[in-house]
């Protein structure tokens, strides 16, 4: 009886965890809001006092890449082929990141190379496809401050005088 209870108490324990609130789940329509665009920042300020090794790029929703101006005439980096996007950039001019919570606008800064207040964002294209045809990339973010890169592995997708 006492295993049975114990059993019941981890089962009900384990109900809560069947929602995942990452951008890109289902969610019920009629019951969660639509969400809001994250705060567009400096790096500066989107990073400070957040320590570098807990620093990764996040997957922006449709509202945030809509208040960075859409995807029309620019690229995205998604990490899987299906996935909604990491980093959204106009080659040769700017770029966002999702970083701490915050849309983090970025100058270009070189080829493919991307940067404001410490903050680094290289892209590189690879000799790989994946399985829908999008072109192989690799993302190399370095933190203000950071002592090593972190890299990440990814499809490109540009999306040339039209909208995704």
């Amino acid at each position: 009886m006492r295993a049975i209870l114990l059993l019941g108490v981890a089962a009900l324990g384990l109900t809560a965890c069947n929602r995942n609130t990452a951008v890109g789940n289902d969610r019920e329509a009629q019951l969660d809001p639509a969400p809001a665009a994250a705060p567009i920042e400096s790096a500066s300020a989107a990073l400070e006092n957040v320590s570098t090794a807990i620093i990764k790029p996040e997957t922006m929703s449709k509202a945030d890449v809509d208040a960075l101006g859409g995807k029309r005439g620019r690229c995205e980096v998604v990490l899987t082929e299906v996935a909604f996007p990491s980093f959204l950039y106009e080659p040769g001019r700017s770029g966002a990141i999702k970083l701490n919570g915050k849309l983090i606008p970025l100058t270009a800064n070189g080829d493919n190379r991307f940067a404001d207040g410490g903050l680094s964002v290289t892209l590189r294209q690879l000799e790989e496809e994946g399985n829908v045809g999008s072109q192989g990339i690799e993302m190399i973010v370095v933190p203000p401050g950071a002592k090593d890169e972190i890299g990440y592995h990814g499809y490109m997708r540009c999306y040339q005088g039209r909208e995704a």
